[in-house]
């Protein structure tokens, strides 16, 4: 029974983070309405994967690290912001660029790598993802847990992180949305990049206190 209500308690928990609106979100959406809804998907899959490694690292204690080597925290958060600047700053500067549509939807392994590369680098960019996953985690798990079942939570973010973002690329790659972005690709464009930079920026200052 302690350990379904840990399930149901973590489920829910991860499931209105990964709904919040945030870097990963704009980024997925972004995938899946300028470019195809396979590399949407794949970049779902690499959310998928990074929120996986962060609940592995935050069952072997990767909280507890972070806290006993403050430096570490302070050089995350600011490579992570830089990471999130950077990649703001490549959308906006792409906003006038048309796109090849018809080249768009023929699918390759090397778009395929890229795209699920940019989710799972733009998942593990923000390091308070992990302290998230630690918390919840603390707050739910039972003091005793099996190797077993740590496994299985694990494999559940993966489910929560790449299952929401999987629903995001779908429903943005639709017809409508897709037509709609390529629209007004110039003003999202610098909106998703603007957003991005100011997030990625919030997070490497932060590492200053």
């Amino acid at each position: 029974m302690n350990e379904l209500a840990a399930i149901i308690g973590i489920t829910t928990a991860l499931a209105i983070g990964a709904a919040s609106p945030g870097p990963s979100f704009i980024m997925v959406a972004r995938t899946a309405a300028s470019t195809t809804r396979t590399n949407g998907l794949y970049a779902a899959l690499g959310m998928g994967v990074g929120g996986l490694l962060f609940a592995a690292a935050a069952l072997l204690g990767l909280n507890g690290l972070l806290r006993a080597v403050p430096s570490l925290y302070w050089a995350l958060k600011l490579l992570g912001g830089l990471y999130l600047a950077y990649i703001g700053i490549r959308i906006i500067l792409g906003a006038k660029e048309p796109l090849d549509t018809d080249r768009l939807d023929q699918a390759s392994t090397t778009a395929a790598t890229r795209f699920f590369s940019l989710g799972m680098m733009t998942q593990l960019s923000n390091p308070k993802t992990a302290i998230v996953y630690a918390s919840v985690f603390a707050a739910f798990l039972p003091s005793n847990t099996s190797l077993a079942f740590g496994c299985m939570v694990a494999g559940l973010v993966f489910m929560v992180e790449a299952g929401w973002y999987s629903v995001v690329a779908i429903i943005l790659s639709s017809a409508g949305p897709r037509t709609a972005y390529l629209r007004l690709k110039v003003g999202i464009d610098r909106a998703a990049g603007g957003v991005m930079v100011a997030l990625g920026l919030k997070l490497a200052l932060s590492a200053e206190r």
